[in-house]
C-alpha cells in the first residue's frame, strides 16, 4: 500500500547510514516530509527528496534550535547510537558517560522536545531503535551497550504509559545483528584487535543468528514503517523483535 505516510512528517536521527538511513528512505517513498538528520551532514548525501540537515543529539540547544526549523512533526525516530565492546571490568567512565548520553538521553532530548506539540495535536508516533543485546538477552562484551539499550526499553515503555490517553504511541524495535557500515567497522576493529581475519570475524556474527545469516537494514525499516503508520495505531509500549530469531 503505497502513500502510508502521505502528509506526515518525519524526523530520523543517524539518517546517514544502516538503519536510519533506510528508514528515512522509506518513510519518503511513503510520501512523508522526512527530516534526515546525522552528525555529519555529508552521509545524507544521497538520501532522495529528504530534507537533509546536520544535528547533534547530545547537544540540549542543538536539538532545541532544530525543532524550531523542522516545527511540530508527526513521526519521530530516534536511531543515533554507538556499539561499545567491553565488560564492566574493562569498561571505562567515558565509555559509560558516552554510551549514556548519545544511546539513552538522546532519545529523551528529542522526546522531550517534540513531544508537547505531539500532544497539543493528539497524535503521534515514536519509534526507539533499542537492541537484541538488552533486556532481552545479555550478551558477551556488551556491558555498556546493553545496559543502555535496556534503558531504551525502559524509557519506551514510560513515555508510552504517560502518555497512553493522549492520542502518541511509543514503540521500541530490537534488532538482531544488522549489516551495516558500523558493522563493517566494529568487525575490522575486532579483527586487529583479536588478530583474526576480517572473514572469521564476520562468519562469528552470522553464526550467533539462528537464521545463518544477518539482517538487512531495509528489514528493519519495513517494521519501523508499520509502527509509524496509522495501520498500528492500537500498538504501544511494546518492543518489537526483529532479530532472526535472536532471543529464542
Amino acid at each position: 500500500m503505497a502513500g502510508r505516510l502521505r502528509g506526515k512528517v518525519a524526523l530520523v536521527t543517524a539518517a546517514g547510514a544502516g538503519i536510519g538511513r533506510a528508514i528515512a528512505e522509506s518513510f519518503v517513498k511513503e510520501g512523508a516530509t522526512v527530516y534526515a538528520t546525522d552528525l555529519d551532514k555529508k552521509k545524507l548525501e544521497g538520501v532522495p527528496r529528504a530534507k537533509k540537515h546536520a544535528l547533534d543529539v547530545r547537544s540540549d540547544e542543538a536539538v532545541a534550535a532544530f525543532a524550531k526549523i523542522s516545527g511540530p512533526i508527526d513521526i519521530l525516530v530516534n536511531c543515533a547510537g554507538y556499539v561499545h565492546h567491553n565488560t564492566v571490568l574493562d569498561c571505562t567512565d567515558a565509555d559509560w558517560d558516552f554510551a549514556f548520553d548519545l544511546n539513552v538521553r538522546s532519545m529523551h532530548r528529542t522526546i522531550k522536545t517534540y513531544l508537547p506539540a505531539m500532544l497539543k495535536q493528539k497524535s503521534g508516533s515514536i519509534v526507539n531503535i533499542a537492541s537484541g543485546a538488552s533486556s532481552v538477552r545479555g550478551i558477551p562484551n556488551r556491558y555498556v551497550y546493553g545496559t543502555t539499550k535496556a534503558a531504551v526499553v525502559g524509557l519506551t515503555k514510560s513515555v508510552a504509559a504517560d502518555f497512553i490517553r493522549q492520542g502518541v504511541r511509543c514503540n521500541a524495535i530490537c534488532p538482531g545483528t544488522i549489516q551495516s557500515p558500523s558493522l563493517d567497522d566494529r568487525i575490522e576493529s575486532q579483527a586487529k584487535t583479536l588478530g583474526k581475519s576480517v572473514k572469521e570475524i564476520r562468519q562469528a556474527f552470522i553464526d550467533r543468528q539462528p537464521m545463518g545469516r544477518l539482517g538487512t537494514a531495509e528489514e528493519i525499516a519495513m517494521l519501523a514503517l508499520y509502527l509509524a503508520s496509522d495501520e498500528a495505531s492500537y500498538t504501544t509500549g511494546q518492543i518489537h523483535l526483529a532479530d532472526g530469531g535472536f532471543a529464542l
